[in-house]
């Protein structure tokens, strides 16, 4: 489904991780590899522009981080970010240029691209979030299913084995995510859309579409 391929999803010029995605056809088998690309990325940064603190973490000079954030290695900070009080970083983690993770938020295996926001309240593992994507309030990730099972990205036209048991969403550029929802593993949801405040959503929203309910998508005019 050409929708969910990584060039139909992302502004690869809007984050570091570039050389990664471009690699593979859909982003979500990129997972697997970030740690490995964060550590080979790291060591090739400009020490003028990062500085490399504790095991495998660098942080742009300009970027904000709370004394009481916690950041596990391998991990990125980008030029201006902000990481705020009590954010968690577990590692394996790429945040962009510009980008926020607030109060509480922890992350997990993930590349947020420039600008994205992740500000109060967010799970975000194994996932992916494209530039200037945006999450409310308490919105979260849902990585792994109840069953344990490998991870299924349900589409119009039929299912995507993705043979990987830990996938959250993979968001793309300027998606609105309202206050409160659960993106389910193997959640694909298109450029430009929003969805509600509340919403459980499972497999592929297209681009420009509102996501009000399951069964219930509207276009954007």
């Amino acid at each position: 489904m050409k929708e969910l391929e990584v060039k139909n999803l992302y502004t690869l010029t809007e984050t570091l991780a570039a050389p990664l995605l471009s690699r593979v056809t859909y982003p979500w088998e990129a997972l697997p590899e970030i740690g490995a690309f964060i550590m080979e990325l790291g060591a090739s940064l400009s020490e003028e522009e990062y500085e490399k603190q504790g095991e495998n973490i660098w942080i742009a000079r300009s970027a904000k981080v709370a004394p009481t954030a916690f950041i596990t290695g391998p991990a990125i900070i980008g030029k201006d970010a902000e990481v705020r009080h009590c954010a968690f970083i577990r590692g394996n983690a790429l945040v962009g240029e510009g980008a926020v993770v607030g109060n509480s938020t922890e992350l997990k295996n993930v590349i947020l691209f420039n600008k994205v926001q992740v500000p109060h309240y967010n799970y975000v593992g194994d996932s992916i979030l494209g530039f200037k994507a945006h999450m409310g309030a308490g919105s979260i990730t849902s990585n792994v299913k109840s069953d344990k099972l490998l991870v299924k990205v349900h589409t119009p036209e039929g299912d995507i084995e993705t043979g990987i048991k830990k996938f959250g969403a993979m968001i793309g550029d300027e998606v609105e995510v309202g206050c409160g929802s659960v993106l389910n593993p193997g959640t694909v949801i298109g450029r430009n859309s929003n969805i509600y405040p509340l919403s459980s959503v499972r497999g592929v929203v297209a681009s420009d579409s509102i996501y009000k309910k399951q069964g219930e998508v509207a276009q954007k005019r």
